[in-house]
Parts: C-alpha cells; sequence; structure tokens
C-alpha cells in the first residue's frame, strides 16, 4: 500500500510541476494573442473595446490571479475559451481528442507488434543474414524523422502505387499510412529494449537449467525467456508514450487529419494560449498515468519484487516487535537491558 501512496503521489506532484511549468511558458511568450486575433484594422473595434475582451477573457489580471483561477477550472473540468474562435476549450478537446486517440492506440499496437517481430527474429530467427539484418533494422528506424516518414510513405504507396489513397479515402484507408508512420519510430527503441533483455536473459543459468532439462526452443521462448524479457520493454513502452503523443501531432499534419494535431497546430498559429496549455496539460496527464500504471504493475509481473517487498516488511515488523518487548523488559525491571551484541548496554 506504502508503494502504490508513493506512486500516486509523485505522479500528482509531476502533475502540479508539469502543469506550473507550462504555464509559465506560455504566459513568457511574446506577443498578445488577444491583440494579434482583434486588433486587425479589418474588423474596426476600438481599443476599448479591445481592453473589454480582454477584460472578459480575464488577461488583464495579474499572473498569479490567472494562475489560481486556471487551476480552479482545471480541476473543475472548466478550460476557458479559445482566444481564436471564442469556442469553449473543453468542447474543442472532446471534439479533436477521438481520431487522435485512435491513432495512437492502434499505432502504438502496431509498434508492439513490429518490436516484437523484429527482436525475436533477430534472436531466434532461422538464418545468420536475416539475425544481422534485423538486428540493424531498429537504429534505422530510430534516426527516421516522422514527417518523412510519413512523406516517403504517401509518395511511395499512394502516388506510385496507388494502394492508399490519399484523396477520398474511407476511415479505414485514411488511417493505414498514419498508423505506420507514427508506430515505425516507436517500434525501433521498443526493439532494441527487447532484444537486449532477451540476450540477457539467454545467459541467466535458470535458462541453461531449463535447456539442459529437454525444453524446445519455442518452450524455453515464450515460457521463459519472453516473460523476463518483456518487462524492461514495459518500462521503455510507459516511457515512449510521450513520444508517441509528439508523433501524433506530426502525423495529423502531415496527413491533414482532424485531431488534437491539427488542433494544437492551429493553436500555435494563433497565439491561443487557452488551447496549447489545455493540450499540454491533457497530454501529460495521459503520460503520468500510463507510467503509474506502468509501475504498479511491475510487482504484479515480477514476483521477486513482491517477494523483497514483503521482505522488508517482515525484518521492519520483527524490528518492531523486538524493540517493543526490550521496552517492556526495561519498564520491569526498571532500567535498560538492551543486548550487549546490539550494541546496548547493560
Amino acid at each position: 500500500m506504502s508503494y502504490v501512496v508513493r506512486r500516486v503521489g509523485q505522479a500528482v506532484l509531476v502533475l502540479v510541476l508539469a502543469y506550473t511549468a507550462a504555464y509559465l511558458l506560455l504566459a513568457a511568450l511574446p506577443g498578445d494573442a488577444v491583440l494579434a486575433r482583434y486588433g486587425s484594422p479589418e474588423l474596426g473595434l476600438t481599443p476599448d473595446q479591445i481592453e473589454a475582451i480582454r477584460q472578459s477573457l480575464g488577461a488583464d489580471q495579474p499572473l498569479i490571479v490567472q494562475y489560481a483561477r486556471s487551476i480552479a477550472g482545471f480541476l473543475t473540468g472548466d478550460f476557458g475559451y479559445s482566444v481564436a474562435s471564442g469556442a469553449a476549450v473543453s468542447d474543442l478537446i472532446v471534439t479533436a481528442l477521438p481520431p487522435t486517440l485512435t491513432l495512437a492506440v492502434l499505432g502504438l499496437a502496431l509498434a508492439v507488434v513490429l518490436a516484437v517481430t523484429i527482436a525475436f527474429t533477430a534472436t531466434y530467427g532461422g538464418g545468420r543474414l536475416l539475425r544481422r539484418v534485423c538486428r540493424g533494422i531498429p537504429p534505422l528506424f530510430v534516426s527516421l524523422p516522422v514527417f518523412w516518414i510519413g512523406i516517403i510513405l504517401i509518395q511511395v504507396f499512394s502516388f506510385r502505387l496507388g494502394l492508399v489513397p490519399v484523396i477520398g479515402a474511407n476511415p479505414v484507408q485514411a488511417l493505414i499510412l498514419p498508423v505506420i508512420t507514427l508506430a515505425i519510430p516507436i517500434a525501433a527503441p521498443l526493439a532494441q529494449v527487447l532484444m537486449r533483455s532477451i540476450d540477457e536473459v539467454r545467459e541467466q543459468p535458470f535458462v541453461t537449467v531449463v535447456r539442459a532439462r529437454g525444453a524446445s526452443t519455442s518452450w524455453l521462448l515464450w515460457r521463459n525467456v519472453a516473460r523476463n524479457a518483456l518487462l524492461p520493454t514495459l518500462t521503455m513502452a510507459g516511457l515512449l508514450f510521450g513520444e508517441l503523443v509528439g508523433g501524433a501531432v506530426v502525423t495529423e499534419t502531415v496527413f491533414a487529419r482532424a485531431g488534437i494535431g491539427q488542433l494544437t497546430a492551429q493553436a500555435v498559429a494563433d497565439r491561443d494560449t487557452p488551447v496549447l496549455l489545455a493540450v499540454v496539460v491533457i497530454s501529460t496527464v495521459a503520460f503520468v498515468v500510463i507510467n503509474l500504471i506502468v509501475d504498479l504493475l511491475f510487482p504484479v509481473l515480477d514476483a521477486r519484487l513482491r517477494t523483497a517487498a514483503s521482505a522488508r516488511r517482515g525484518a521492519v515488523r520483527a524490528d518492531a516487535a523486538e524493540r517493543a518487548v526490550d521496552d517492556l523488559v526495561d519498564a520491569e525491571v526498571g532500567g535498560p537491558t538492551r543486548d550487549l551484541s546490539r550494541g546496548g548496554t547493560a
């Protein structure tokens, strides 16, 4: 229970610090979003009218007051209003979030499949050349920018081969290339960590014992090696979620998909601080929650952590009981009777 409380407390602290840093950085950006949106001569607004708009948005108040109101609003689900469109930021997020979540979940699933396939082929592949090629794929994938992958996929599969249409595609076809674009950079580090973990687990003594007992390669792989090698990969998958969110933003921009990415790009162009702050906070919450789940799953997946925790709790309880007995004896005899072997007095 103390482990869970400590992890949850750390997650809340990270959220508070991330929100504060994002708010201060966005507030320090040069320019006035209200003036940029409503100061155009074509609108014909007077300075007094622009000041009234600034007051209605609360932009004329001190920074600390705006910060406190912003935190209170976020805690109640009120993200404020967009400076550019005047719409409620929560409505914009609700509209843009489902397409991005669909893209992110499918991209992560495909990345895991690619990573497992590459890692297991590189380790247990049928030929030496095949294993060497698979070990060289992750460093290549890591070095490829997301936007470049998307452009190449469009050029090859849409314009050259005509396999996946870019214009007039149905919902399923519209997801194929973006999902592949998002999955490739995520699969590379996952495959690297998984290959390294498999190599380390294969050198463990228990693997030699299981192999000596006549276990087949498939049994050894799925029942012994894979279960132990997947733990570091699970940690890496949680850490890569931040990159998954960033990649989704770039991918949606390249493929002109409606979602959080397009909303963020438009907010940056309009200097729409409330929308940007909401996107940053939601991305941070998702990242922290995913990593918190991974941390809480580790004791469930790794029995050694549960055993170590139980041993520590047992040692603490034993020490506390021993101290209680010593205190009771001291009270009975009227003086300290600590065991000399434990550095006490008699």
